[in-house]
């Protein structure tokens, strides 16, 4: 599953069957990039936290919650106070290996269990141009989450001298 899906959500009250809230934007963990929960807007604009183990269905029109009391107020999460106060962002965080810079983090997927699977990362425009316009990273290849970027496993294997000499051979010179 995509991002996509974990932004600007209806939070629906099974209870009174109405929109309580709106889960603006994911709550992540960038420890284990796991999603703990949304930030959302409750009524006259209150800032509130609905966490994953609140959420009773996902579903193709929004987040499903028994009621109101499923909505917590930040500073009564007082386990989770440290990543909520971190207020981690993944879109637009920059990836880069240890020699280069890669790109943004344009998109991500997560799996069932609300980990973070795959980075998909949009390349700088002058390297759009010389290759795909957009790398997928599994999460294997993460080494390194940080507030101002993402290092990843530079997956890049180096040719022999012996390939280099070959492919030199094979190249026409004119």
């Amino acid at each position: 599953m995509l991002s996509k899906g974990l932004l600007n959500q209806p939070v629906i009250s099974l209870r009174s069957g109405g929109q309580i809230a709106t889960a603006l934007e994911p709550v992540i963990n960038p420890h284990n990039l796991k999603v703990l929960g949304w930030w959302c807007e409750g009524p006259g604009g209150r800032r509130e936290v609905l966490l994953v183990d609140d959420v009773r269905q996902t579903m193709p029109n929004g987040l499903a919650v028994n009621d109101e009391s499923d909505l917590s107020l930040p500073e009564d999460l007082v386990r989770h106070g440290e990543i909520l106060n971190t207020r981690f962002q993944l879109l637009e965080k920059p990836v880069k290996t240890k020699r280069q810079r890669l790109g943004k983090v344009s998109d991500y997927s997560y799996n069932e269990g609300m980990f973070v699977q795959k980075l998909y990362v949009a390349r700088p425009l002058h390297k759009v141009f010389t290759s795909d316009d957009t790398l997928i990273i599994d999460r294997t290849q993460i080494l390194e989450v940080t507030d101002h970027y993402i290092l990843v496993r530079d997956t890049e294997i180096k040719a022999t001298a012996e390939e280099v000499a070959r492919a030199g051979a094979a190249v026409p010179s004119g």
